[in-house]
């Protein structure tokens, strides 16, 4: 009697595997990138930017958790696919908001940057608080099961990191509201001035 064995192949498609390495390939970058952005709160602080503190800082410190607090400490995940497309969201919008930023500084500006540095994120940026959203809901059930971050303080007090980020996955969408009005706000004021000064030159 003769048995067959089946063996069963998976063929990976090269996208998908680099969209799976893609924390590996420029994770370091990212997290150097966001030491670095860090300086921009200093910067609003001395006047070298207008932008208002407070709801920059709240964008900063949704990434520094994300970043650092998720993705870079859970190694499972990493590999996840959303950690592309949020890297993705993350990229476009500084690309165009750091631009247009650097020139504002300099006195120099163009129509069309400064359009579209105050229209692109209104559909990105709640994109990417989905994005985040979803990394953590994903990344629970590996703090559960490892015990990662958890942590227990003197005098019996334990920090259990999973509670941590469901509590902080409901601020996401609070911190969101008042981060999306107030840059909803600013666009008006900013769209307006430069329509004036257009019409002026």
């Amino acid at each position: 009697m003769t048995h067959q064995v089946t063996v069963k192949t998976t063929v990976s498609h090269p996208h998908m595997n680099s969209m799976v390495d893609t924390f590996y390939a420029i994770g370091l970058v990212m997290r150097v990138c966001q030491f670095i952005s860090l300086l921009e709160l200093l910067h609003i602080y001395i006047g070298i930017e207008s932008n208002q503190l407070f709801p920059r800082f709240l964008q900063l410190t949704e990434r520094v958790i994300i970043l650092f607090g998720v993705i870079t400490s859970q190694e499972e995940v990493q590999e996840k696919y959303v950690v592309c497309v949020l890297f993705i969201f993350w990229n476009l919008l500084d690309m165009v908001r750091y631009t247009y930023s650097m020139l504002s500084v300099i006195g120099t500006s163009y129509a069309v940057l400064t359009w579209l540095s105050q229209t692109l994120w209104m559909p990105i940026y709640p994109l990417c608080v989905l994005a985040e959203a979803f990394t953590i809901y994903q990344s629970l059930p590996y703090f559960e099961s490892f015990g990662t971050n958890s942590t227990m303080l003197p005098f019996d007090i334990s920090i259990y990191f999973p509670y941590m980020l469901k509590l902080y996955l409901m601020m996401l969408f609070i911190g969101m509201y008042f981060t999306y009005n107030h840059l909803y706000t600013e666009r008006k004021d900013i769209l307006r001035v430069f329509s004036v000064k257009q019409k002026k030159m």
